[in-house]
């Protein structure tokens, strides 16, 4: 497991978040070098050869989706989406709090790649620490000249504006995002025609990345994309991924890791494996909005292609550990609770579908369950998913539930005859 952690190299490191310590350990190097060796499509060929995807959970190119903000365009916005609001994922708030230039850093790399001269880092409403940090990075990075006008005597200026939300999780979907920094109410836009790299903010072309998305592109633009193409799971699936680890391991927390380590390594090595006398049940592999996996799909490589082979997603990389004393009718209806309270409410299928879901795993869990419930659960999932909706929330919403009656109905059966938990003999009220 021995690995030299790349972008959270200065998690841990003593007031790793002032402008001092991070030029001190080479940080605003590769400012440098993109503005004064680079032009901005050599920046975006660059991170299209490293084959640099999309962080947030949909593994897009990122250099692909800089290629299509169009060049001779009088107005572009960077916008860094920092709403971290997927249960079981922390991994942008550990880079937030402890290297916030590094997330600058790469923002002025990607904007002067777009052509912008704005940028807006969309922070969650929650993350005060986050927020009281960036905000000081900023204006340590327009003392020492790295934003502002004439950025390091160069040609090039650009302003980063700091946006706190206020607590929605739709805003992690990225048209959501942009209403409400528009001053919103916060819903996903149809696409077409609302597509960002066209029809953006303010109705300009707008990039929207994953804050580890752009804390990545320092790294290859200092190193080269053949160094970045040799690590991880090259080549769809080069570099490293931060793995937020939670639930029932020994040690919960944030791994970066190559992309392709195996599931099992993650959970038995890198997180300590289970206490002592537990066995492995299921884990989210990429946040509650992604399919359950099981103790069948310990060898399953964690990139952006082997899991949907196994029928699910890397997502966020929020992985809740679970073993064999959580109940996983419980534990879904936990996940139904969020999402019911989450969707935005635009389209029906999301709108009813998670309220109608909602309800019947809290009636299966309260011993109120009929056996037909399980059917209909399948049927209202089956009405929901395969983007019925605007965004993906609906889908999202019905991954736990149908992954959780594929691979455990007979625990939801045993709560229906017996009236409670099959992982406990307590019987659970009426």
């Amino acid at each position: 497991m021995k690995f030299e952690p790349i972008i959270t190299r200065n998690v841990g490191v003593p007031d790793a978040w002032e402008i001092e310590v991070y030029l001190a350990r080479g940080g605003y190097q590769a400012v440098r070098k993109a503005l004064t060796e680079y032009t901005p499509d050599q920046i975006i060929e660059i991170v299209s050869r490293a084959n640099l995807r999309g962080r947030g959970g949909a593994g897009f190119p990122t250099g692909r989706k800089w290629s299509l903000i169009p060049k001779n365009a009088p107005q572009t916005y960077l916008v860094c989406n920092a709403d971290e609001s997927e249960p079981g994922t922390f991994s942008n708030h550990d880079l937030l709090i402890w290297d916030p230039h590094l997330l600058i850093e790469g923002m002025i790399i990607g904007a002067y790649a777009i052509r912008a001269t704005t940028g807006f880092i969309y922070l969650r409403g929650e993350f005060g620490l986050a927020a009281r940090r960036l905000e000081r990075a900023l204006a340590q990075a327009r003392a020492h000249g790295f934003l502002g006008p004439r950025i390091l005597g160069t040609e090039y200026s650009l302003e980063i504006y700091l946006f706190r939300g206020a607590g929605a999780y739709i805003c992690g979907e990225e048209t959501a995002l942009l209403e409400s920094i528009e001053g919103n109410r916060p819903m996903p836009r149809p696409r077409p025609p609302y597509y960002p790299p066209a029809i953006g903010l303010y109705g300009k072309p707008t990039a929207v990345n994953n804050v580890e998305t752009l804390c990545n592109v320092p790294f290859i633009v200092l190193n080269g994309p053949e160094w970045y193409l040799s690590i991880g799971n090259p080549p769809k699936n080069p570099g490293t991924k931060v793995f937020s680890i939670s639930g029932l391991v020994r040690r919960p927390g944030n791994y970066e890791a190559p992309l392709g380590t195996t599931l099992g390594e993650l959970i038995f090595e890198y997180a300590g494996g289970l206490h002592e006398g537990r066995r492995f049940k299921a884990v989210t592999p990429g946040g509650t909005s992604t399919p359950l996996l099981t103790d069948q799909h310990l060898d399953v490589k964690m990139d952006y292609d082997s899991l949907p082979a196994v029928g699910t997603y890397l997502g966020s990389t929020g992985m809740i550990v679970m073993d064999d004393t959580v109940c996983i009718p419980c534990a879904v209806h936990r996940m139904s609770t969020f999402y019911r309270h989450e969707s935005c409410g635009k389209c029906t299928p999301c709108r009813e579908g998670t309220a109608w879901i909602e309800q019947i795993l809290r009636r299966i869990v309260t011993g109120r369950g009929r056996l037909a419930d399980l059917d209909l659960l399948l049927d209202i999932c089956d009405n929901m998913g395969g983007r019925k909706t605007v965004c993906a929330l609906g889908d999202f919403a019905t991954f736990p539930v149908v992954s959780a009656l594929k691979y455990f109905r007979d625990e939801f059966e045993y709560h229906i005859r017996h009236n409670r938990c099959p992982t406990a003999g307590v019987a659970v009220s009426r």
